[in-house]
């Protein structure tokens, strides 16, 4: 391989990155620190009663974990090309139906169903981010009509679609904006948290680029795992009693 070569292949490879780039390994390394923190919110949530000290602050940083994962995964070159936006809506949509019957059953919504699960919120900031990327007028008009119509029906509302677009604007650009605009959705989460603990996951994300870690990708164990996990939540506390 001659030395123009090998420079045109480091251009391509520089071309295949995010602007905000984390090696892959890490990326997946991040979900399932946040199915971790997810585990353990849920289980000191619908089992435990909320008093599992720490529990409650640490699982705050779940969301914004997955939010981001989903964000990188989708600001990544190609992705509206080979369609991973509409590939990952209808995941997202058919396993969240599948995972609702559990949700619900397990207690503590309004009305018995609202708001709705995680994984619509995230095919919410998906379907926002595909009709953004299309470009038109039309499109940025149902960008927003998503936004605000759909972010009245899932978990954390539009602050958590705030903090999904912020973060894949982050991803795309890097920009000081959009570094501003992303740290102020994570604080706007206090309306849904009552604490500020979503903003920790920022500087996290931010060191995530100094840590390589060779942490192979199983494709769709989130997608498995999400409603297997309420499901036996909900039969253990159905068998103990327990009701949120």
């Amino acid at each position: 391989m001659n030395t123009a070569t090998a420079i045109q292949g480091t251009k391509n490879a520089q071309a295949q990155r995010v602007a905000f780039f984390v090696p892959n390994g890490t990326i997946e390394s991040l979900k399932w620190l946040a199915l971790a923190l997810m585990t353990l919110d849920h289980v000191n949530k619908y089992l435990l009663g909320d008093k599992l000290a720490g529990a409650f602050a640490l699982g705050r940083l779940a969301m914004p974990i997955f939010a981001f994962v989903l964000a990188y995964n989708l600001a990544r070159p190609g992705a509206m090309e080979n369609g991973a936006h509409l590939r990952t809506m209808k995941r997202l949509l058919l396993v969240g139906v599948i995972a609702s019957p559990f949700f619900m059953g397990l207690g503590g919504l309004a009305e018995g169903w609202w708001p709705l699960n995680i994984l619509f919120l995230l095919a919410l900031a998906t379907a926002s981010m595909y009709l953004i990327e299309k470009g038109t007028v039309a499109n940025w008009f149902a960008a927003w009509a998503v936004f605000l119509i759909g972010g009245a029906f899932v978990e954390f509302w539009w602050f958590g679609l705030g903090f999904c677009l912020a973060a894949w604007w982050y991803c795309k650009t890097r920009s000081r904006a959009a570094l501003l605009v992303w740290v102020f959705a994570a604080a706007s989460l206090y309306a849904v948290n009552r604490n500020l603990w979503a903003l920790v996951s920022i500087p996290l994300i931010l060191a995530a680029p100094l840590v390589e870690i060779g942490m192979p990708r199983l494709r769709n164990v989130f997608y498995m795992y999400y409603p297997a996990h309420l499901a036996v939540l909900l039969l253990i506390s159905t068998v103990l009693g327990i009701r949120v």
